[in-house]
């Protein structure tokens, strides 16, 4: 296989900004071409939900780079550029300015958009979604002391921004359609944990509660419809009901596509000369013994990582255990690994206090870890979990036992 002298990314969030920098951290001199639909250089999206969303953190805070260092990777880059189609045939890329980017190798990096609110009403002005730096400002507008905000979806992004709202003196409600927060991500019983902590901070959660209807009501507020026949008057709304991954592009140059652009181990797609990363990427892991598509910070940094090395011709198999953070006042909630199941955990510390582990085991293997202020746990189970090394549930239980050593 020849080295590649032109390689064109397609997305400039975390993924792309990443795959770019690795590709100049392996040695690679030829040209690169980064397209981005935000006017902005590659930034991190965690802190949009939090410090950004709560004015501790200025949009310069949140770059990947310092702008000595992204000069320094002599880039071109096209900010707010969009991609249009993909000619296989002609390895290029066209955009909507009617300009072609020739490749020889592409990354799409593409991510995805939030998920619209199918209601009359869900597209208002004062319905905010939350994917950009852009709309974490929006939204920052809206809250403070006195302010009425409604939280439409009651997973990750519904939880940090009820708390950062609520911690800037706004009254929150979240209205979660399934019978409780968080479902796809996390057992009943850390659903159970969370609920409690947003109640205990002045958050008002409504489950099995849908939206039918945004009434914008001019000086009077919104008023929301709700399913259960009430009504819920707000200030402003955030709806965060999920991603929808942008496929368009790989779909219309005829590549696989499932839940996620399907890929490899080495994030290569049907066609060998384009890789995918980040949020868009459906691969198979092995450490999990099945194919996945995830959305976190991690895996879009350290997945592009890999797809940057794959397109370099390196020999790189991705097999990272998914790992996702959440901070929501004073807990920080981090999970390690995605079970298919969960059993009944083996619990760490005091389930009832401010820090305590739960482990969720597989004929003594651990496929998942559940911390809550407790990153060490975390941290100690990733080895014996990527090799998939048996443990003895009396040792995780006891606080005794040194976790490292295992």
């Amino acid at each position: 296989m020849s080295a590649p002298h032109a390689i064109v990314i397609v997305g400039a969030g975390q993924a792309g900004g990443c795959a770019a920098k690795t590709l100049r951290d392996e040695g690679f001199a030829g040209r690169i071409t980064l397209i981005g639909l935000e006017p902005h250089p590659p930034y991190e999206r965690p802190p949009l939900s939090k410090r950004v969303l709560a004015g501790a953190a200025t949009v310069e805070s949140c770059r990947l780079f310092k702008p000595d260092a992204f000069a320094a990777l002599n880039l071109d880059f096209r900010p707010g550029a969009r991609a249009t189609r993909i000619d296989r045939a002609a390895r290029a890329v066209h955009l909507e300015s009617g300009e072609s980017v020739a490749y020889d190798k592409l990354i799409l990096a593409t991510g995805g958009e939030a998920r619209r609110l199918p209601v009359p009403g869900g597209d208002g002005p004062r319905v905010h979604y939350l994917r950009t730096l852009d709309e974490s400002l929006a939204i920052r507008s809206a809250l403070g002391p006195g302010r009425r905000l409604a939280v439409v979806g009651g997973g990750w992004i519904g939880l940090e921004v009820a708390a950062t709202a609520r911690k800037s003196g706004a009254a929150v409600t979240v209205l979660e359609a399934l019978d409780r927060v968080c479902v796809r991500a996390v057992p009943p019983s850390v659903s159970d944990f969370l609920r409690a902590l947003h109640e205990r901070n002045g958050v008002a959660i409504r489950t099995n509660c849908g939206v039918k209807a945004i009434d914008d009501r001019g000086a009077g507020g919104l008023r929301l419809a709700l399913g259960d026949g009430t009504a819920l008057d707000a200030d402003a709304v955030v709806v965060g009901i999920g991603l929808v991954p942008q496929v368009s592009l790989a779909r219309e140059a005829g590549l696989e596509v499932g839940d996620g652009v399907l890929v490899d181990e080495r994030c290569r797609t049907s066609d060998p000369d384009i890789l995918v990363a980040g949020d868009c990427a459906n691969m198979p892991l092995a450490c999990l013994g099945r194919r996945v598509r995830l959305e976190s910070w991690a895996n879009a940094q350290n997945q592009a990582i890999a797809a940057a090395k794959s397109a370099l011709g390196q020999d790189v198999r991705y097999d990272e255990l998914p790992w996702f953070w959440s901070d929501q006042y004073d807990a920080n909630v981090q999970i390690l690994g995605l079970p298919a199941r969960w059993p009944e955990p083996i619990v760490r510390g005091d389930r009832d206090g401010a820090s305590f582990s739960l482990f969720y085991l597989d004929d003594d293997r651990i496929v998942a870890v559940v911390s809550v202020n407790a990153p060490r746990d975390l941290r100690a189970a990733r080895r014996p979990m990527q090799v998939r090394k048996t443990v003895r549930a009396v040792d995780l239980a006891d606080p005794a036992t040194n976790l490292a050593k295992l």
